[in-house]
């Protein structure tokens, strides 16, 4: 992968993050299928690394298991799952995400929500 390319792919990552409603979670799958790609859940992963410290909800994106794969990121073990939990986000009574409740999926967003990127002029 060029840098070109990869910085493109990362600032659409960046692009469907931003859009990821409050109270809502998406995983890399997701984001990396809505792209095109969805063998590229990890790429997906290095974008939102390489995102740390922006104003970018990061901490809506999660493992295909609605696990927190990407806590450590955050600057201490609780940070994502505190920031979750204050969107009112529930959690499984083994620590994951409710994906049930809570999965947005930036290809079929629901009435009120921004239509996906492809659609946006």
């Amino acid at each position: 992968m060029t840098k070109q390319v990869r910085d493109d792919f990362f600032r659409r990552v960046w692009e469907v993050v931003e859009r990821i409603p409050p109270g809502r979670v998406t995983t890399y799958g997701h984001i990396a299928a809505y792209l095109g790609t969805r063998s590229a859940a990890r790429t997906v992963g290095w974008a939102l690394n390489a995102a740390a410290g922006t104003a970018l909800p990061c901490h809506r994106v999660v493992n295909r298991f609605g696990a927190l794969s990407g806590r450590v990121h955050f600057g201490g073990p609780f940070i994502m799952e505190d920031l979750l939990r204050s969107e009112g986000i529930t959690f499984t009574g083994d620590g994951r995400v409710d994906l049930e409740k809570h999965l947005w999926d930036p290809a079929s967003p629901e009435e009120g929500e921004p239509p996906p990127l492809a659609e946006v002029s």
